[in-house]
C-alpha cells in the first residue's frame, strides 16, 4: 500500500497531463460555506493549468507556463502575474508544477479512514497564503485537496472524470485578454 507521499512523487513522476471536473467548497472558520463553484481543469507539465470556473459565476485561471492570467468574467477583468510568484501559493501551480513541490513545501503522509491515501503538504514560505494542504490519492489519481489558508477558511476540491494523461491541445493553456477587458498587472 503506497503512502502518501509516494502517491505524490508518483503523480508527479507519472501524469505529465491532467484533466478532470471539479467541484469546489469554501467553508469559513465556523465552518459555514462561504462559496461553492464547479468547474473543469486541465494541467500539463512543466507549469501549465486551466481552471475554468462555471458556476455560480465564470472565471478562468490560465497559466502558459510563464505567466498566470485570472479572468472574470463578470467584472470583465484580467489580473496578470509572473508563475514564479503564483507558484508556491496556488493549489493550480503546485499540481502542475514538477520537482519544485518538495522545494516550496514539506511533506509527510496523513492518516484517514476514507479510503484515499493522503499527503500533507506545509508550505515553506510562510507568505503562500497557505497554512497547509492535503492531498487524497486512489489508484494514482488526484481525489481530493484541502487547503486551509491564512485566515482560517478552507477550501476542498473535489475531483471526477479523472483522465490521466489526455493529449491536450497547446491553444488549451494561451490566453489573450477579451476586446474592452480590464487589464492590471501585479
Amino acid at each position: 500500500m503506497a503512502d502518501g507521499v509516494s502517491s505524490l512523487r508518483d503523480f508527479f513522476d507519472h501524469t505529465n497531463t491532467m484533466r478532470a471536473k471539479f467541484s469546489q467548497v469554501v467553508n469559513d472558520t465556523q465552518g459555514r460555506k462561504v462559496q461553492e463553484v464547479e468547474g473543469t481543469m486541465q494541467l500539463q507539465r512543466p507549469n501549465k493549468f486551466r481552471w475554468d470556473y462555471n458556476k455560480p459565476y465564470e472565471q478562468q485561471i490560465i497559466s502558459d507556463g510563464k505567466d498566470v492570467f485570472l479572468y472574470d468574467t463578470d467584472l470583465q477583468q484580467v489580473t496578470i502575474r509572473e508563475l514564479s510568484k503564483a507558484i508556491g501559493s496556488s493549489p493550480a501551480a503546485l499540481l502542475a508544477g514538477g520537482d519544485a513541490v518538495e522545494k516550496s513545501f514539506i511533506l509527510k503522509n496523513a492518516v484517514r479512514k476514507d479510503g484515499l491515501t493522503w499527503v500533507l503538504a506545509l508550505p515553506k514560505d510562510k507568505e503562500s497564503g497557505f497554512e497547509r494542504v492535503l492531498l487524497g490519492f486512489k489508484s494514482g489519481k488526484l481525489r481530493k485537496m484541502e487547503l486551509y489558508d491564512s485566515f482560517n477558511h478552507v477550501t476542498l476540491i473535489t475531483f471526477s472524470d479523472v483522465e490521466r494523461n489526455p493529449v491536450l491541445q497547446d491553444a488549451t493553456f494561451l490566453f489573450t485578454p477579451p476586446k474592452g477587458a480590464d487589464v492590471v498587472g501585479e
